[in-house]
């Protein structure tokens, strides 16, 4: 962390030259709560947000997706962080509109250990949902050893590691074996959480990095900088044209080249390029339309804007990809009509 620190500091003296608009003399607390997919770049953005905007602090709680999406729709913090959109009836039961400002991209990384194998695994759609559904239930599997000849794959019993709680990562993951496994599909769907057919489950990124380095023959999903950061291994996976690709920065952000709507709810899993890496997706914070405090709503409108500018510059340091231009511009219409009682907080 000292690195990643050291790095930011690089970054600040940039940051520094704008100025957000003053918006009270004292400390203004925005509070948040949700994804931990993108959970150790929020941290390191509101550190260094605090010194680019003394009167405010951002708190932010990596409770997962599923816990952010129902604290605002509560009205209980000031923005949530999801990996997962919203769905079209839990924006009609919200209050008041519900946006989705992207912030990133980030790509999901299938993380193993198998003592004495080291790096080099290699994936397939259909083996992977196969180990997901109970199907492949051992390391020295026949389908597992033709796609790598090259490993001494022991004969060792396959732990499936999952997320315990409502979670964007599973909302990415799952949705991208429903569309690369009809079996998968039709078992078990899509979505921040499912009935899974096998696994131990662990709470958060964190939860389950923990259990695959505990456990020998575990496999798991989790965001490619709890990977990193937690010196893992992780496989290559095949993707839609046929080429094994790792979560590379390049790989991440070639998945994001897709059509993307208005409201920025979109999918970028399974992507057609040749060269993207297929488990990958945008990770948005979800904010209020209409903000009923009209101090704390500049203030987010300001944090907001200098996340979707600023604060790119940050996000491949900790491996996320930043946002595409089509996405920023889109994303700059939606915190402009950030308004309280009718009037636009952001003054640009």
């Amino acid at each position: 962390m000292k690195v990643l620190r050291w790095m930011a500091g690089m970054v600040l003296a940039a940051a520094l030259a704008w100025t957000p608009l003053a918006v009270s003399a004292q400390t203004i607390q925005l509070n948040g709560a949700g994804a931990t997919f993108p959970y150790p770049l929020y941290s390191l953005w509101f550190e260094v947000y605090r010194s680019v905007s003394p009167d405010v602090q951002v708190n932010y709680q990596a409770i997962g997706s599923g816990g952010g999406i129902r604290q605002v729709l509560a009205g209980t913090v000031d923005f949530g962080g999801t990996d997962a959109p919203l769905s079209d009836e839990q924006l009609a039961s919200a209050s008041v509109p519900i946006l989705h400002i992207p912030t990133v991209i980030g790509s999901i990384a299938v993380v193993y250990n198998l003592p004495g194998v080291g790096t080099g695994l290699k994936l397939t759609p259909e083996v992977l949902s196969a180990i997901y559904l109970g199907e492949i239930t051992q390391w020295d599997d026949a389908r597992l050893k033709a796609l790598n000849p090259d490993l001494r794959l022991p004969s060792l019993p396959i732990a499936v590691v999952r997320r315990s709680d409502g979670s964007g990562t599973t909302n990415i993951f799952t949705t991208y074996l429903s569309a690369v496994s009809p079996q998968w599909a039709e078992r078990v769907g899509s979505g921040t959480s499912v009935s899974w057919p096998v696994g131990l489950g662990g709470q958060g990124n964190a939860g389950v990095a923990g259990l695959v380095r505990q456990i020998p023959g575990a496999i798991g999903y989790v965001e490619i900088a709890y990977a990193l950061q937690n010196q893992m291994t992780y496989a290559a996976l095949q993707n839609q044209a046929g080429n094994f690709v790792l979560p590379s920065l390049e790989a991440t952000s070639l998945a994001a080249n897709a059509p993307v709507p208005e409201d920025l709810r979109v999918s970028i899993v399974n992507t057609p390029d040749p060269h993207g890496y297929p488990i990958a997706g945008f990770t948005w914070l979800l904010v209020a339309q209409e903000q009923p405090d009209p101090v704390k709503g500049k203030a987010l409108v300001e944090m907001l804007w200098w996340a979707l500018h600023e604060g790119q510059a940050l996000a491949p340091e900790l491996d996320y990809a930043p946002l595409p231009p089509n996405v920023v511009a889109l994303a700059e219409a939606m915190i402009a009509s950030i308004t309280h009682q009718g009037q636009p907080l952001l003054e640009r």
